[in-house]
């Protein structure tokens, strides 16, 4: 009887797809509704701090004094309140995973600069 059941499951695995992947040369595919980790876009980003306040575990820190944003990713429970709470729509839930860190560090992001547009030239 298991002669059988054998027979027929490598028969079956002749015609179907193989269950791995090549590593290095495939990736595999991105599952509907991953969430994955959060991006900001620091550019439109206005330090307003209501991220920070509806973060449930803390993994978000706002200085507005010094124009930094900062995420702990490995405190981030990819929850999402802060990408719908923010008022300017700058955080995303970007459908990819977080790089891999051996060591607990936070991500800062910086506010640019503005640049000051230059004046109409006298003539």
């Amino acid at each position: 009887m298991s002669t059988f059941k054998l027979g027929k499951m490598t028969f079956g695995s002749l015609f179907k797809k193989p269950e791995t992947i090549q590593y290095p040369v495939q990736h595999r595919f991105v599952p509907e509704g991953l969430k994955g980790h959060i991006a900001v876009d620091m550019e439109h980003c206005i330090l307003c701090g209501i991220c920070m306040k509806r973060c449930p575990t803390g993994a978000i820190e706002v200085d507005k004094k010094a124009g930094q944003w900062s995420i702990d990713r490995f405190r981030c429970i990819q929850c999402g309140h802060c990408t719908r709470e923010c008022p300017k729509g700058c955080l995303t839930m970007e459908p990819t995973y977080a790089p891999v860190a051996a060591q607990k560090h936070r991500d800062v992001f910086e506010k640019p600069v503005a640049q000051p547009e230059p004046a109409a030239a006298e003539a």
